[in-house]
């Protein structure tokens, strides 16, 4: 575990959504109206200075986010009413803009309470407690689960493939499956983590050629 370092556990995130989830959504919560991005605006509102938003956004959209601000800090003053609809505004321009920087779809504001995932759920409580022993756990177990389950399934077909057509064509979906499984977690679990983006891995294992 130790020799995969902070890659491996930057990665896992983004695996996990693989490993427990099936399809790949964009797992941070950087949506919800009690995530982190808006809890930073919250408290750029209690202080009346935007510098607690800025490291949510790229450079380059620094200057709308300052502008927003400095518009919705006028609007707040005008009632509860007013700064209720400010706020919101201004909830969905941070959020819109950080997920552009990830290059991830902004798909509207998600409420509060909104459910997360263990994995999710576990990164954030990680940073809380400074330990990130039960995370690794988490994700090593379920992955290591994961990838047995389906060499098991595969290995059983193999020994079936030359039998018919169907059965090698299921040994074929099930063999193409798990090295896509396997690789999409490895490129995972080695590469830079990012939500949204949607990317395929280069193809590496050679399963363009006929399979073993």
């Amino acid at each position: 575990m130790k020799r995969k370092g902070t890659w491996f556990l930057a990665g896992a995130i983004s695996a996990a959504s693989v490993v427990l989830g099936g399809a790949r959504p964009a797992l941070a919560h950087c949506d919800t109206l009690d995530g982190r991005v808006v809890a930073s605006a919250r408290a750029a509102f209690t202080k009346g200075e935007v510098t607690p938003v800025l490291k949510w956004v790229r450079p380059q959209d620094e200057g709308e986010i300052r502008s927003a601000f400095a518009s919705v800090l006028k609007v707040r003053a005008q009632g509860s009413a007013a700064r209720q609809l400010a706020d919101n505004w201004f909830f969905e321009t941070l959020v819109r803009l950080h997920r552009a920087g990830e290059g991830a779809p902004y798909t509207g504001l998600k409420a509060a309470g909104a459910e997360l995932g263990l994995a999710v759920e576990g990164a954030d409580r990680a940073l809380e407690t400074g330990s990130v022993d039960a995370l690794v756990k988490l994700v090593t177990d379920d992955a290591a689960a994961s990838i047995r389950e389906r060499f098991k399934h595969t290995y059983g077909a193999r020994k079936h493939a030359e039998d018919s057509v169907a059965a090698g064509r299921a040994y074929v979906a099930a063999y193409v499956e798990y090295v896509h499984f396997v690789e999409r977690l490895h490129v995972d679990t080695t590469g830079p983590a990012g939500h949204g983006s949607g990317d395929e891995p280069t193809p590496r294992s050679g399963h363009g050629k006929e399979a073993p």
